[in-house]
C-alpha cells in the first residue's frame, strides 16, 4: 500500500468511505468500528474491509484473506510513524521500501460525501422544508457516533436546521456509556423529545452512520421495513431517481414483505438475500437493484454500495417536502392503499453459543419434517395453518454463488411468517432472534399495537422453539 486516505481526525461515517472509495478508485477500505454496539475499552471493536466497489466483502474475498492469514510468516511494520489526523492536506514519508514517499491524505470527512448528495436530492426543497413559512421542527440524535459532523454540516449549516435541532454530536470513543443503536430501546432521549409535540421530525443514527431510525410528531414510530415500503413506493420525489429509473429492489429475508406489495404496484422485481448488505453489491453492480434494506434499520440505493443513514432521512425530508404531510399520514396512507405489516423482532442476546446452536438445530429438524407441514395452530380465537416451511437458501442471480442455512421460516397461509434467526455478536456469546410479521388488509384494523396483533404468532415461536425453557430466559433482552 502506497496511500492512505483517512478522515479529518481519524472520523469517516461508514458511507462516506463507501463513498470515498468509488470516487478515487481506492483498492479498498478499512473501517474500524464498533457499529452499534457499546465501545470504549471494554466495548466492542471491529474491522471491517470494503472492498473496490465501496462495498461489505463478500465471503469469497473475507475466504481468502482467512486463507492467506495462515500462511503468513512475517509483516513490516513503521513503529516510528507519525501522523497528524488533524491537518488536512496530503503528509509523505519515506518508509525506505518500494513506495516512495508513503503518502497520507487527510480530508474533509463530510465534503466528498456532501458533493453526492447535491447531485441526488433538492437540497432547496429540503431547506424550504427546515427554514421555509411552514417550516418543520426536527430533533437529530447522533448518538455520540460518527454523525455528528455530518448533521452539523449538512442538516443544519447547509439545509438550515436550528444548530439545537442536533443533540448528541460530540464523537465519544465510548458513545457516552450507551450502545448507539437507533432503536426504541437505546435512543429514549430522542422518543422522549418527540413525545412532547414540539418536533414534526425526529432521527437517530448508529455509531458509524450507516443505519437510522425515524420518528414522527409525538413520538409516531416508523417500522425500519415500512420505512423502506414507504421510500420505494414515493422515489419519484427524488431528482436521482426520475434521471436513473428504478430496476429492482432488494431486501434481507427476515424483512418484512411490506417492500414487495410495493414492488408488485410499480412492476419491479424484489430480490430477497440474507441478512448482510454484501448480498446486494452484486445485485447493484449488474444494474438489478435501484433500492434495498434491511429490517434493523439499513437502508440505502445505488448512490454507493453500503446502507446509508443520512441518505434516508434525507429521503423522508424530500418526502415530507414534497407531500406536505406528517410522518404519520405518510405512513397512514400507505397502510390504506398497500395494507399494514405488524411487525416486530425479539432479539435473546448474550446466548451460550452451544445453547443457541442446538436450539436452531432441533428446531430445522422439527419444521421441516413432514409431519410439521400443514400443521394447525390454534390460540385463543386465531388458528393458523402452516403454508411451507425452510431452511433459508440464496442463490446469488448474478453469480450463482449459493449461501445456506439462513434462517428458519414458517410461513403460514395468511401470509403471517415466523422466521429463526442465529446472529453471533462474538465467538462467545450469540444471539438468536425471533421475527414475527401478520399482514391486515383492512384499514379499520390498522390502529392496533403490534405485539398485541404478533402476540399468538409470538406465543407459537416460543412453543416449538423451548427458547426460555432451554436458556432459563423470561423474554427477550430487546424488542424492536
Amino acid at each position: 500500500i502506497g496511500r492512505l486516505v483517512i478522515g479529518q481526525n481519524g472520523i469517516l461515517s461508514t458511507p462516506a468511505v463507501s463513498c470515498i472509495i468509488r470516487k478515487i478508485k481506492a483498492a479498498g477500505g478499512i473501517i474500524l468500528t464498533a457499529s452499534h454496539s457499546p465501545g470504549g475499552p471494554g466495548g466492542e471493536f471491529g474491522v471491517k474491509f470494503e472492498v473496490a466497489n465501496g462495498g461489505p466483502a463478500p465471503d469469497t474475498v473475507s475466504d481468502k484473506i482467512y486463507q492467506i492469514s495462515k500462511t503468513l510468516e512475517e509483516y513490516a511494520i513503521c513503529p516510528d510513524l507519525r501522523v497528524d489526523l488533524s491537518r488536512l492536506g496530503r503528509q509523505e514519508f519515506d518508509l525506505e521500501n518500494k513506495f516512495k514517499p508513503f503518502r497520507v491524505e487527510i480530508v474533509d470527512s463530510v465534503d466528498i460525501y456532501l458533493n453526492l448528495l447535491r447531485s441526488i436530492f433538492d437540497f432547496n426543497a429540503i431547506r424550504n422544508l427546515l427554514t421555509g413559512p411552514n417550516q418543520i421542527k426536527i430533533r437529530i440524535d447522533a448518538m455520540n457516533g460518527v454523525m455528528g459532523p455530518y448533521v452539523r454540516r449538512i442538516l443544519c449549516d447547509e439545509l438550515g436546521a436550528p444548530a439545537n435541532s442536533a443533540i448528541n454530536c460530540i464523537p465519544l470513543e465510548d458513545f457516552g456509556g450507551q450502545p448507539p443503536d437507533p432503536n426504541l430501546t437505546y435512543a429514549t432521549a430522542l422518543l422522549e423529545a418527540m413525545r412532547g409535540g414540539e418536533y414534526g421530525f425526529g432521527a437517530a443514527f448508529d455509531a458509524d452512520g450507516d443505519r437510522y431510525m425515524i420518528l414522527g410528531q409525538n413520538g409516531f414510530f416508523v417500522n425500519a421495513s415500512d420505512s423502506l415500503a414507504i421510500i420505494a413506493a414515493n422515489l419519484s420525489c427524488i431528482p436521482y431517481f426520475c434521471q436513473m429509473g428504478v430496476r429492482g429492489f432488494g431486501r434481507s429475508m427476515p424483512t418484512s414483505t411490506a417492500l414487495d406489495k410495493v414492488a408488485k404496484v410499480m412492476k419491479v422485481p424484489v430480490y430477497e438475500t440474507p441478512a448482510g448488505w454484501r448480498y446486494f453489491s452484486n445485485l447493484m453492480d449488474s444494474g438489478r437493484c435501484s433500492l434495498c434494506g434491511e429490517e434493523s434499520f439499513g437502508t440505502g440505493s445505488d448512490h454507493l454500495r453500503e446502507k446509508d443513514g443520512l441518505w434516508a432521512v434525507l429521503v423522508w425530508l424530500s418526502i415530507l417536502a414534497a407531500r406536505k404531510q406528517s410522518v404519520e399520514e405518510i405512513v397512514r396512507d400507505h397502510w390504506a392503499k398497500f395494507g399494514r405489516h405488524y411487525y416486530c423482532r425479539f432479539d435473546y442476546e448474550a446466548l451460550e453459543p452451544r445453547t443457541a446452536y442446538f436450539i436452531m438445530r432441533d428446531l430445522e429438524a422439527l419444521i421441516t419434517d413432514k409431519s410439521f407441514s400443514h400443521q394447525q395452530f390454534a390460540v385463543g380465537n386465531n388458528i393458523y395453518s402452516v403454508e411451507r416451511t425452510d431452511s433459508f437458501e440464496y442463490i446469488d442471480p448474478v453469480d450463482g454463488t449459493v449461501t445456506k442455512r439462513q434462517g428458519l421460516r414458517i410461513i403460514f397461509s395468511d401470509a403471517s411468517r415466523l422466521i429463526f434467526r442465529m446472529s453471533a455478536s462474538s465467538h462467545v456469546r450469540a444471539t438468536l432472534r425471533i421475527y414475527a410479521e401478520s399482514y391486515e388488509k383492512d384499514p379499520s384494523q390498522h390502529n392496533k399495537e403490534p405485539q398485541a396483533v404478533l402476540s399468538p404468532l409470538i406465543a407459537i415461536a416460543l412453543k416449538i422453539s423451548q427458547i426460555h425453557e432451554r436458556t432459563g430466559r423470561k423474554g427477550p433482552t430487546v424488542i424492536t
